[in-house]
């Protein structure tokens, strides 16, 4: 209800300006309720039409590319060279850090594109993809691609149902959640058996030691 309470009270002060950041600081790997704040934007403009829907639908999508590359830039300089210096401290070695950039290299597209429409992953998703030196031309596609269906389909979904959404995006937000769980631990157990095999493509991909840029 707090939560609720502030999204609506800052939405009705900074209009466009609020969709934007927080939609812009959640993707920075900041937990706002960017989410949130885009429903309540769609909810308002069709209620009160007080707000342009074309707006908002642009604000969300700029905040949501704008903040991801930010996040991806932030993995890449600082969180890559963190990894590399003190990674064995936490069991993520050399050898895990190339499985990583391999993996996000040959996949990372479809984990930046649906990790847009998945809350822990719409936070996290660009600042993994920069620590495990993705590409930079295929996430901004993948991410621009994806922050721009999520910023339709959220806001125009809240727009055009009004207060119905609101019945709809818990349990849709849950069953993405427990989803995107299922999908993690799937991954992880394969990718612990498979780890030997991908430890050897990953060398292959990035052969000799790796340095920080």
């Amino acid at each position: 209800m707090l939560a609720a309470s502030l999204v609506d009270s800052v939405l009705g002060r900074f209009g466009y300006a609020a969709v934007f950041a927080f939609v812009g600081i959640e993707s920075l790997g900041i937990p706002l309720p960017g989410e949130t704040m885009l429903i309540a934007a769609g909810l308002y403009a069709g209620t009160t039409h007080n707000l342009s829907i074309e707006v908002i639908v642009i604000a969300a999508a700029s905040g949501a590319i704008i903040g991801d590359n930010i996040g991806f830039g932030i993995g890449h300089w600082g969180g890559y060279r963190l990894l590399l210096r003190y990674g064995r401290y936490i069991r993520v070695d050399e050898s895990r850090i190339k499985i990583a950039r391999y993996l996000f290299m040959r996949h990372g597209g479809k984990v930046v594109f649906f990790g847009r429409f998945v809350s822990v992953l719409r936070t996290y998703a660009a600042f993994l993809a920069g620590t495990a030196r993705m590409s930079w031309p295929p996430f901004l596609l993948f991410n621009a691609t994806g922050g721009i269906f999520w910023a339709v389909a959220w806001s125009l979904g809240a727009y055009f149902a009004g207060a119905y959404i609101q019945s709809l995006s818990t349990p849709v937000n849950i069953a993405l959640g427990i989803l995107a769980v299922v999908v993690i631990v799937v991954f992880t157990l394969v990718l612990r058996r498979e780890e030997k095999n991908l430890s050897v493509e990953a060398e292959r991909a990035f052969p000799g030691p790796l340095q920080a840029p």
